[in-house]
């Protein structure tokens, strides 16, 4: 697995407006919230992915990709790995270029499913932290 390089990924940032948190929780005491409203602070519009949540961060929360009616250039991951090949599934019968996973949150086979397909794949990093870095 060999994420994209920073250069790559500061464009991908650069790029990006939209960004879907699959897993984001309306604790503001949990790491995918805090993130979440960084990046939202930082100019993006973040959509909610969960199902046990009707809303977080003042945004509509949706149950499943599936279900998200907006174009998004960013589906970041707040779920454990195990969780990966079902996410990568529904992710696949999304148009967003980009699927990008957490600090340890890492799946060798659905990365190179994900790069084959011709999608940007970036696992194992914190968004809010390359964000920090490369603004």
């Amino acid at each position: 697995m060999q994420n994209p390089s920073l250069e790559e990924i500061k464009k991908v940032l650069d790029e990006s407006k939209t960004i879907a948190v699959v897993g984001l929780s309306p604790n503001p005491s949990r790491t995918s919230y805090m993130v979440s409203e960084a990046m939202q602070k930082a100019g993006y519009r973040i959509i909610p992915v969960n199902p046990q949540a009707d809303e977080v961060l003042g945004e509509k929360s949706y149950a499943s990709l599936a279900e998200v009616p907006e174009p998004v250039d960013i589906v970041n991951v707040f779920r454990r790995s195990e969780f990966l090949p079902e996410l990568a599934e529904a992710y696949l019968e999304t148009d967003a270029p980009v699927f990008w996973t957490q600090l340890n949150v890492v799946d060798e086979e659905v990365f190179k499913k994900l790069t084959e397909a011709g999608r940007t794949v970036i696992m194992d990093r914190c968004i809010k932290v390359e964000h920090a870095i490369l603004k």
